[in-house]
């Protein structure tokens, strides 16, 4: 009996099975992103209000407004309509939100972590509890290179290098360990030029990356009294920032720049009161820091120099910073203030000084 065989698919039916064999994934992506896309903005609007009014205050459970974000680009342009900035918001949601300014009224309760001295991880928010810490927003990783203190700011705990995708920017000290300048990956507006240090041409010029940033650019400073006597007494420190402006589109915040550049904000440490009862330097935390220690501190808005007689506001903490437990630290910020630079103005506080203790 003969052998029967199946007759070969003819050319173009090859072809065709072929090409879908062959696809290419970028296509499909695309496809699959216009597909998502094709849904109405008021539906993805009306869906996103409902999950914001859920209650999806705290995390983890704020984590599906960002995944909602990441679902393809119409559905982020619906998230950023519906979710606002932390100065609205008085929420930190997409990690742009840790450049830009904290709320006006309350301010942005944080905490940090230290952990064997060297590695600092800030939380939102505080707890007791020994399974949740609170939402992860960076970590700091401290480092000797020669006679200066770098600390490296990442929005990965891991990945605590200056040459990653997290690097966010860092904190570097002088000689002394009394002046700090503070510096971001990416220019802070329009038309800032880069820090010429030697780290900054160091990293830029190996371009792992073309989303690592090519320079550090200076957005602060901090200054605290040198005092080679070491008499007693509280630490005085002046901080000038570059602060992120409450003026700009939700929109073109997201991108982390700004458009021009704005005025320095002068700030300085509140002067204590002597308490005679207990013998010590005394600050109204209002029961957010509960441990003695010279690392406490709290920042108001300095008068300027050129006019000291101007009409600001020294009462209102802008920052405040405190101990709590061994290696665990409340942080508590507000307008103009970021959490990146409240957390960097924070990690100054660590280390000897020759300043006022």
């Amino acid at each position: 009996m003969p052998r029967h065989t199946a007759p070969a698919a003819p050319p173009s039916e090859r072809g065709e099975m072929d090409e879908v064999v062959e696809a290419d994934p970028d296509t499909e992506a695309e496809d699959q992103e216009e597909r998502w896309a094709t849904l109405l903005p008021e539906l993805l609007s009306d869906v996103l209000l409902r999950v914001e009014a859920s209650g999806a205050e705290q995390w983890p459970a704020r984590k599906d407004i960002v995944s909602f974000a990441c679902v393809c680009r119409w559905w982020r342009k619906a998230a950023v309509s519906v979710v606002r900035p932390p100065a609205e918001s008085a929420k930190i949601t997409f990690p742009s939100s840790l450049k830009q300014p904290g709320p006006r009224e309350n301010p942005m309760q944080c905490f940090i972590m230290r952990n064997k001295n060297s590695t600092f991880y800030l939380y939102l928010g505080f707890t007791s509890s020994p399974v949740y810490k609170g939402k992860f927003l960076m970590a700091a990783r401290r480092l000797r290179r020669g006679p200066h203190t770098e600390y490296i700011i990442s929005l990965d705990a891991e990945d605590l290098s200056q040459g990653s995708n997290s690097y966010m920017g860092k904190l570097r000290s002088d000689f002394w360990g009394t002046n700090f300048k503070i510096y971001d990956s990416k220019p802070p507006y329009d038309g800032a030029k880069a820090s010429s240090s030697r780290s900054s041409r160091r990293f830029g010029s190996r371009r792992i990356s073309p989303q690592v940033s090519s320079g550090n650019y200076e957005v602060g400073q901090v200054s605290y009294k040198y005092n080679l006597l070491k008499s007693r007494g509280p630490r005085r420190m002046n901080c000038t920032l570059e602060c992120p402006s409450a003026q700009e589109t939700w929109e073109n915040s997201l991108k982390t720049k700004f458009r021009r550049p704005l005025g320095p904000t002068t700030l300085r440490n509140k002067a204590p009161r002597w308490h005679e009862q207990l013998q010590c330097w005394c600050l109204n935390f209002h029961g957010r820091v509960t441990v003695a220690s010279v690392k406490n501190f709290q920042l108001v808005t300095a008068a300027g120099p050129s006019d000291p007689t101007s009409n600001v506001d020294e009462e209102t903490v802008l920052l405040q910073f405190g101990k709590v437990d061994d290696d665990i630290f409340t942080m508590d910020y507000r307008q103009p203030l970021s959490a990146f630079q409240a957390f960097a103005i924070s990690l100054s506080s660590f280390g000897n000084k020759l300043a006022c203790e």
